[in-house]
This record gives structure tokens, sequence and C-alpha cells, in this order.
């Protein structure tokens, strides 16, 4: 019998409020009881606020598709993130929610993508490359690798520089030592107030923003006096420092850019490293899907034209992104009174969707805890597909980059696994949690060896 991706363990169904919110701050996943993942609907209650966690799929259309403007994003998460992501499209709400999206959505569409290719491509095999002097068979962490790695292509795609580049390598470490720092949860998610209001961030995680939000600064005081000169590289950023709103002609100011770039670093790097490194623990887990990845990768040309060839190596990334999606949980607002499921859902409640609990429920997926890249051809799990997929959310508020990162996702795959066979740590498999995206609680432990 195969084993079973890892999964953290459910709590018990009841338990006190503080008791909920200390394993939430550790863990968001641990924190929730099993029951979610058959419910359609559960209720959580406190004393500050009612939160309605949503699995039904009409009612996850309703909120992100059919009625997205009722069910805004919620403040209560967004709080501990402003300090870094400022009022980014990830925060934002309404007309300032829909001007940045008018500016920054051309940046990822049609053959745009095809002009961020040859970044992709060469941190992936820049990537290859530094991992030579590791594939001696001893375990690795893996996720510090793909991080590196993931936040290479977001340099070379956005400003044009490698990771090598000074400046690129002081926002790569501040970004790791806020990841470490920054939990998912603060008391302002509990607590709601005033916008001067504490929201008791821990000294750590404010000063790593403050240095992170200066050096991206740094990069695009740079990158503007480059476009006045004409001298840019067609690159993201100057796409989206250069692209007017069709509505009002206007383009970001600096701080407004720099809170964009915040987001795509967060976003970009976060998520895709995450990805990456789950994929390679399953492959390891698996090595029969191994073998078919890296024959896959042996007859991969390299051409952004050929990447439709690489069939099993796009099932195993969305199957990953099944099992593991980076961003666990979204939280929306009821703007108005609702009524969900018979129940009342008043005005100002949390409603929580769950691509982890949605990806793995019981009544949506055949064999929901199981790696089985095979399932995306199957038409029972393109149906679960669209009932209860959404990696990079849905609706007007879909990830802009979601194309982006599964182009990079693929690409990396293939390159990591054209070059290195990866195998378990025997009795170190991680244990997932949830920060600010899905990762393993003592990393994840890999042996690499050449082909």
């Amino acid at each position: 019998m195969k084993p079973l991706p890892p999964k953290p363990a459910s709590r018990p169904e009841k338990v006190s409020l503080w008791r909920y919110m200390r394993l939430f701050r550790k863990d968001i996943l641990s924190a929730q009881p099993a029951k979610l993942y058959r419910a359609w609907m559960a209720e959580f209650r406190t004393p500050f606020f009612r939160s309605y966690l949503v699995n039904d799929p009409e009612l996850v259309k309703e909120v992100l598709t059919r009625n997205p403007q009722a069910f805004p994003k919620s403040e209560r998460i967004g709080a501990g993130l402003r300090p870094l992501l400022g009022n980014s499209v990830f925060l934002t709400n309404g007309k300032t929610w829909k001007r940045q999206r008018r500016i920054i959505d051309p940046a990822f569409e049609g053959g745009r993508l095809r002009d961020t290719y040859a970044g992709i491509f060469a941190a992936a095999d820049a990537g290859v490359a530094r991992l030579g002097d590791k594939a001696d068979g001893d375990a690795v962490e893996i996720e510090e690798i793909t991080s590196h790695i993931a936040a290479d292509v977001i340099f070379r795609t956005l400003f044009s520089i490698p990771i090598e580049d000074e400046t690129a390598q002081k926002v790569f470490r501040a970004f790791r030592a806020y990841q470490r720092t920054q939990p998912i949860l603060n008391l302002a998610a509990f607590i709601r107030g005033p916008s001067w209001m504490p929201r008791f961030l821990r000294s750590e995680t404010r000063k790593t923003a403050q240095e992170i939000r200066s050096l991206i600064t740094k990069l695009t005081r740079e990158r503007l006096a480059q476009i006045a000169a004409g001298t840019a590289p067609d690159d993201l950023a100057t796409k989206i420092m250069t692209t007017p709103d069709p509505e009002t002609g206007q383009t970001f100011t600096l701080d407004e850019m720099v809170d964009q770039v915040a987001i795509f670093f967060l976003a970009g790097h976060e998520t895709s490293a995450s990805t990456l490194s789950w994929s390679l623990y399953l492959l390891a887990l698996y090595p029969d899907w191994q073998s078919a990845l890296a024959d896959e990768a042996d007859a991969f040309d390299g051409a952004f034209a050929s990447l439709s060839s690489l069939k099993h190596t796009r099932d195993v990334f969305r199957e990953t992104l099944r099992l593991y999606p980076p961003v666990p949980m979204m939280v929306r607002e009821a703007s108005q009174n609702q009524t969900f499921r018979g129940r009342a859902v008043r005005k100002g409640a949390q409603i929580v969707l769950s691509p982890w609990h949605l990806h793995r429920h019981a009544r949506l997926w055949d064999n929901p805890d199981a790696f089985d890249p095979n399932r995306w051809a199957t038409q029972s799990g393109k149906a679960s597909a669209r009932d209860a997929y959404m990696p990079f959310s849905a609706g007007t508020r879909m990830c802009s980059g979601a194309g982006f990162a599964q182009i990079e996702g693929v690409v990396l795959l293939a390159r990591l696994l054209g070059a290195y066979r990866f195998e378990r740590d025997v009795g170190r498999d991680p244990v997932p949690v949830a920060h600010l995206t899905v990762r393993s609680k003592e990393g994840i432990w890999l042996r690499i060896i050449s082909r």
C-alpha cells in the first residue's frame, strides 16, 4: 500500500476560545477540527465576531465569482501584513483595488508571459548549477534551496537582475527573516479597532518589514530613473511602472509601486518556493512519478513552445497545489446581511474560504488525501477541479500571476529533475504547518544525487 502524503493532525472538537487562539497562532491547519473535511459550512463564534468556514461549492462561487463586491477582503488578516504590504493589491478593496488591477493585469497577459520565460529559465539553470556541490547524497533542507531559486525568478523577471546582485541578496535575506517572525494571525484578527489601534506586531517583524521596503524603494527609484533616461529593460517592473490606468491616465506613484513590488515578492517568492519544495518531496515519496518526470525533462528542448510536452510535470504541479495550497485560507467579510444554507449571516461576519479543506474535501474528491496526478485526466477529477480547486483564488480576485506561477513551477521542476534525483531522508518526513504559506514544521529534508 502506498503511503499517504503528510497531513497535520486535527484538534479536538471542542476547545476554548483562548486555546483556539493559541493553536491558531502556532498553526492554522492543526487548529481546525477534522469535521471540516466533510462539512459544507461551519460556524465559529467569539465574543468579538462570528466566522463561517464555507466549503459548499455554490456558496464559494457566490462569494468569489457571482457577488464578490458583497464580500470584500477582511481587514482582520490584512492588519498584520500592512507594515510590509501597505496598500498593495493583495489588501485593498473597491475602487482602489479595481484601479490597481487595471494597471497590473496587462503585465501578465498573453504574450507578456512569453517575454518573462527567459528569466524563469535562466533562474532554473542557475539553481541547477548552485545545487552541484550539494548533490553528494547527504540530506539537505530543501525549502531554503527552493526559496533561493524562487527569489531568483522574481528578481530576474521583475527587475532583470540575478539574485547574486547585492541589493537582491539583501532583499532575499530580509524576506527570509520576515517569514520566520510573521504569524498568520495577531490580536487584531480577533479584536476589531480603529486604524490607530496598536497591532501588537513583534518588533522584529516591524523592523524587517521596514528594511524590505527600504530596499524595494531603492530598486524602484533606480528603475524610475532608467525609465526617464530611456535605458530601462523591458521587464515586469518597467511594464507596470509605465502602464497608465485606462480610465484616469495615471500611473503608479513611487509609494504605490513599492507596495505592489512588496506583494510580488511575497506572493511570487513564498508561494512558488512552498509548492516547489512540496513537489520535490512528493516525487521523492513516489519515485515512479519522479522517473516519469525525469523522462519528460530529458525530452524537453527548453523552448517556450514545448511546454505543452511536459504533461506529467504539469499534472504533478497541479496535484501538489491541491494537496499543499500555498495560501491555505482566505478571509472575506459580509458587507450586508446574508443567508447561507438557511442560516442568517450578519453584516460584518467573517467568511473563511479554505483551499486546504476544499482541496481535500471527502464529498468533492475521490481519495482526497492521496497523491494521484492521474486524476487530472479523468472526468471525475476535472469535475472536482471545477467545484473545489482554487490555489490562486477565483473570480475577479484570482491572482494576476497565476499563469506565470504555473509556467514557473513546471519549468523549475523539469530543469531540476533533468539534472538530479531526490530521495527522502527516511524518518524525517515533513509535518505541514501554515504561517504565511504552507511550509514544513522543521523543514523538508531530501538527499540530492546527480543523474
